[in-house]
């Protein structure tokens, strides 16, 4: 970032700068209403409308990187940590390599949901093996207004909240999924009418705790779990538009998940039990005649739950094609020796499948496969 560039950042966001004009260092906190920071939306600058006390569960690569952006922007941010990402939050708070700048923003980190208290938004960012984990802490985290932001890979919990039964069979199909929420515990302690589910479509890494590196995409797609319209959806998207981002609000958050799924749920399991790089996978003429396949039966489950693909199987892959050569989210788990997120990506997935009758061949010998690979690693539980 030059200095121009630098001094016009400040100005809209009231930040401070370090020696080096590449690093903007936010440490800000609560303002009247007319000191409240400026954010640049689509060319235009505006004031923040509201300040929000918001907690992040889940500082990793996109947890950090929203957090980052909410702090920078004047909400009161956040978040439940532990171990190495807490130590790191507590030394220098939240820091975001973006383009040329490098971004530090405040943070109020704590390994315990009560020492944060009751917040105005919740953006649930773990991967979904530490779902179950964090439970208690969010239930602490959650008042009688509080609004859960679900930005997690794969189907959530509360997937079918939006589904109507009528698409697919009897209305016992719609049940909580047992591969994600074993005997329903999430959908009742987390409910669908206080989440909004969103689709992350950007790529950020981890160099090392707490400290995120923002490689491409802004997009931010935000919808009701039960769908349609709300006061407080156009709210929230306001809010991340003010911090910066890309966001826009879907009739229905289901067919956004669905579509990412269906594009994402062959790359991250074959890159993790092959080392394989995306662009190796797709020039292997074999294995990218599997990826197909596999996408071609999630296709076929999404016609069955009213969340239809109109994009050939084809036509996905050469965007992925176009990426280069990256490693998933899920090789950079086993490289990190972390439990691998398979129940949300391929599990459940199958057992939609096997609800609305249609046969997954593909889909079970990619899951086999990498759970196995998985297991033998202590990636994945026996």
């Amino acid at each position: 970032m030059c200095a121009t560039c630098a001094i016009r950042y400040g100005a809209m966001h009231g930040v401070s700068f370090a020696t080096s004009p590449t690093t903007v260092v936010c440490n800000q906190r609560a303002r009247p209403d007319d000191e409240r920071p400026l954010a640049r939306v689509a060319g235009k600058t505006q004031r923040m409308s509201e300040h929000l006390r918001i907690a992040i569960v889940g500082a990793g690569a996109i947890g950090g990187w929203i957090g980052a952006r909410l702090s920078a922007s004047g909400h009161d941010v956040s978040a439940l940590a532990r171990g190495a990402t807490l130590a790191a939050l507590r030394e220098h708070g939240f820091r975001t390599h973006e383009a040329q700048r490098v971004l530090t923003a405040r943070v109020v980190a704590s390994d315990r949901a009560t020492d944060l208290g009751v917040q105005d938004l919740v953006f649930i960012t773990v991967k979904q093996p530490a779902l179950a984990e964090v439970a208690d802490a969010l239930v602490q985290l959650t008042g009688p207004q509080t609004i859960l932001v679900s930005a997690m890979n794969g189907v959530p919990w509360w997937f079918f909240a939006g589904i109507d039964p009528a698409q697919g069979g009897p209305r016992s199909v719609w049940t909580p999924l047992q591969s994600i929420d074993p005997g329903g515990t999430l959908c009742a302690r987390m409910p669908a009418e206080r989440i909004l589910g969103c689709v992350v479509h950007a790529s950020c890494t981890t160099q090392s705790p707490g400290d995120v590196v923002h490689k491409g995409g802004n997009g931010l797609i935000l919808g009701e779990a039960a769908g349609g319209p709300s006061a407080r959806l156009s709210r929230v998207v306001r809010m991340l538009e003010g911090a910066g981002f890309d966001a826009t609000a879907s009739e229905r958050i289901q067919k956004d998940i669905w579509y990412k799924l269906w594009g994402n749920m062959t790359m991250n399991p074959i890159s993790a039990f092959t080392g394989a790089t995306c662009d190796r996978i797709l020039d292997d003429e074999l294995v990218n005649r599997y990826v197909q396949q596999v996408m071609a039966e999630a296709a076929q489950i999404g016609s069955r739950i009213g969340c239809p693909i109109t994009e050939s199987a084809r036509d996905r892959i050469e965007v992925t094609r176009r990426l280069g050569a990256f490693k998933t989210s899920m090789l950079q788990d086993v490289e990190a020796g972390r439990a691998l997120e398979l129940d949300a990506l391929l599990a459940a997935p199958r057992e939609i499948a096997a609800r609305v009758d249609v046969a997954t061949p593909a889909m079970d010998a990619l899951l086999g496969l990498t759970r196995l690979f998985a297991r033998m690693r202590g990636l994945y539980p026996h």
